[in-house]
């Protein structure tokens, strides 16, 4: 059996000292990563340790030394499962259920960051801003008052932006699961089958075939929610001739990645063939403009001046790319205002989405920069052409 792909130990050892280097680079005195049970990624990325039910956190110091901040029901847990040794429990990052747990001792910044060999920082950077809750902002203020904590964000973005040859085997093994698990829900699928029963039939696929779990919630929605760019599995019915959405992957060693396709339950009308038809040349048309040393501002605004050119500026929300890698949607987004350039080995999601009145459409797959020419499409592609499932 083929060995599945991992991170190397020393990888993770490897991701704190470049981390310990921007931190000093940014002239801070220490820096905390912070995640949940849902986006674990900046944990896990240090540490292998992956929250569940409680929140997590890393805390960095420039002379590259790290701890890992756990709730308070985690300590056996996290000893088995961290490549970090140095473990502090602390009540900012209990469970949301809030517990008040009596007879327990719980850690505080300060004890973290002295085993850090921090006292009195001046500067705090913290990167998951948005994981980052009120009482983990009110426990750093209080330990340090008069401390300036600041938004680290891009530091993480720096070191996970551009891809090591491991994490990209691990999203094309999750780009595979996936394509698996998409095959599946094409053989099943019916009018009158629950998206639910659907979803089921693609966990079920890549749980089988060596997904630690789903890249993300699967897809499989019909209809109008079609038109919706986030949505939800439901007990709802697949309709005769409906427009259903289907995007799937696994996830592998912590990295999640998609694919996604548009198919009709029947025979398409000619607008939604002709709308189905433009999202895939559009789809297509991304791996050629994606090309390392561009800004990527400049390839979102041709991507938005091609649909408009096209005459198909009425169904587009947004396009054509965001990154991809622990999370199936991480940064950098490729957006109009984006100012970075794009550098051989990121890897983004060529998302492409469109959407009619009553019904919209998503084709999506992996996308990996290359050092010369068109971007290579991380998955094999399979069934890239309108698909009809007449049952």
């Amino acid at each position: 059996m083929k060995a599945r792909p991992q991170i190397p130990e020393q990888e993770y050892l490897d991701r704190a000292a470049r981390a310990a280097k921007l931190t000093a680079a940014a002239g801070l005195d220490v820096l905390v990563a912070n995640a949940t049970d849902s986006d674990c990624s900046n944990v896990r990325y240090f540490s292998r340790y992956w929250p569940l039910f409680e929140m997590g956190g890393v805390a960095i110091s420039p002379s590259g030394r790290t701890a890992l901040m756990i709730g308070l029901e985690s300590e056996n847990y996290a000893r088995g499962s961290s490549l970090i040794p140095n473990i502090h429990m602390l009540k900012e990052y209990r469970e949301t259920a809030d517990p008040a747990y009596p007879g327990m001792k719980s850690a505080s910044y300060a004890d973290v960051f002295e085993s850090l060999g921090v006292t009195s920082p001046k500067r705090i950077g913290v990167a998951g801003w948005l994981c980052t809750n009120l009482a983990m902002h009110g426990g750093l203020r209080a330990c340090f008052p008069k401390a300036e904590i600041v938004n680290a964000d891009d530091i993480l973005t720096t070191l996970r932006s551009v891809k090591s040859p491991a994490e990209v085997a691990c999203l094309r093994e999750g780009l595979r699961i996936g394509e698996l698990a998409l095959e599946a829900m094409l053989q099943a699928i019916k009018p009158g089958m629950t998206e639910l029963e659907l979803s089921g039939i693609a966990v079920d696929t890549i749980y089988r075939n060596g997904g630690e779990c789903e890249a993300h919630t699967v897809y499989s929605f019909g209809g109008k929610k079609t038109t919706n760019a986030i949505s939800r599995a439901t007990h709802r019915r697949f309709e005769k001739n409906e427009i259903v959405q289907i995007n799937v992957g696994g996830r592998v060693d912590g990295y999640s990645p998609s694919v996604g396709r548009p198919i009709c339950l029947g025979k398409m009308t000619d607008a939604q063939r002709r709308l189905l038809s433009f999202g895939l040349e559009m789809h297509l048309q991304t791996y050629d403009w994606m090309r390392a040393g561009l800004v990527a501002g400049d390839v979102a605004r041709r991507y938005e001046e091609h649909v408009k050119q096209a005459g198909m500026g009425e169904y587009y929300l947004y396009g054509p790319c965001h990154g991809l890698g622990m999370l199936e949607v991480e940064k950098p987004w490729l957006e109009t205002c984006s100012t970075y350039r794009l550098a051989p080995n990121m890897t983004f999601q060529a998302d492409t989405f469109f959407c009619d009145k009553d019904f919209g459409l998503r084709w999506e797959n992996g996308l990996l920069v290359t050092p010369e020419g068109k971007a290579e499409m991380l998955n094999a592609g399979t069934h890239l052409d309108l698909i009809e499932i007449d049952r």
